[in-house]
């Protein structure tokens, strides 16, 4: 096992301190800074950008070759950890307690801890698990200052850990799975604006995670998260489809066809995107298509008659009556307001 010793006072030093036992090389480009590991120890890469509202995103994607163990000293840093694996598992144990179990926190679980000031923190990463995780660090601080101006929002529990400025509590929440973040997450990855509109859009996605979590801990305390008796595979196996469905949009999916593919029953496939995404899965069949015509009118040459028949639809009358009740204008004037603005 691979232990590594942090007692750094911000990200961007404990980023450093990595290195040092890591090895790989660390750049900067429009304020997001990459460790690159390729070597015996790991392959992939640690990523961080630190926002001036007292939040740090961290981001691991990364395959360590033996078993990691980051021992974290929390008495010059100690931001409350809001944690999320998009793959793969890692790990956690309060380190005080020298018999404690390492608690795993799994794929698509959200999980929020905090140690008290001078406290340990174990992390830990397997051995040959390809782990894509984000951690987003809030510093209490400067956050309340900046961010919590409707603390009382907040259900009690967790408004008393970002109240708790000196630090004396131990908080560990490890919550049920969320795919809604998983969504958010993975467009990270995909933000192609540069310098300072990419910084924005990646401070936007990143509040909007943030939020997630607080919510999803708020419903759970409160009892009014919906209930599903829908298994973490089901779940998944779910939002594969729905991506399928918007990468073949103009397909003719029927629910018995979804069902006979993936295994679920019909129940269970309303049941999950209704979960997942609020809506029937008609609903977000045609939610996702009139997404993509919205799109298509505003960037493209094709006639609303070719966008229509592109995407699956076979009236444009309905097409049209049902573009105007999402985006409160029709296809056309939607075009034209384009066109007079030298879109397309």
């Amino acid at each position: 096992m691979i232990k590594i010793h942090v007692d750094a006072q911000d990200t961007a030093e404990s980023v450093k301190q990595l290195q040092k036992v890591l090895g790989g090389t660390l750049t900067e480009k429009w304020g997001q800074h990459i460790l690159s590991v390729s070597n015996e120890k790991a392959e992939g890469s640690i990523r961080f950008i630190t926002f001036d509202w007292g939040v740090s995103l961290l981001e691991y994607d990364i395959t360590f070759m033996d078993e990691v163990l980051i021992v974290v000293d929390t008495s010059n840093y100690n931001p409350i950890n809001f944690y999320y694996c998009l793959e793969g598992y890692c790990g956690h144990k309060f380190g005080y307690e020298s018999d404690e179990q390492i608690k795993i926190m799994e794929q698509f679980q959200s999980v929020i801890l905090t140690n008290r000031d001078g406290g340990i923190s174990d992390r830990y990463f397997p051995k040959d698990v390809k782990v894509v995780a984000s951690v987003i660090q809030v510093r209490r601080k400067p956050f309340l200052r900046k961010r919590l101006n409707q603390g009382e929002e907040l259900n009690k529990q967790l408004y008393n850990v970002f109240l708790d400025a000196d630090h004396e509590k131990v908080f560990a929440y490890y919550g049920s799975y969320n795919l809604k973040i998983a969504d958010v997450m993975a467009s990270l990855q995909k933000v192609k604006a540069k310098g300072m509109i990419w910084v924005m859009q990646i401070e936007g996605l990143v509040y909007q995670i943030l939020s997630m979590h607080m919510i999803q801990h708020n419903k759970e305390v409160l009892g009014t998260r919906p209930q599903t008796s829908l298994l973490k595979r089901e779940l998944k196996t779910i939002r594969s489809f729905a991506k399928k469905i918007e990468k073949h949009i103009a397909q003719d999916f029927s629910l018995e066809e979804i069902s006979a593919e993936t295994g679920l029953t019909q129940a269970k496939l309303q049941e999950g995107f209704k979960l997942l995404y609020n809506k029937t899965v008609t609903e977000f069949i045609r939610n996702a298509r009139l997404e993509v015509a919205r799109d298509l009118i505003a960037n493209s040459e094709l006639n609303i008659s070719e966008v229509v028949y592109s995407i699956g639809f076979t009236s444009r009358s309905y097409f049209s009556k049902i573009f105007k009740e999402k985006f409160g204008i029709s296809p056309s004037e939607f075009k034209n307001s384009k066109r007079e603005l030298g879109v397309v």
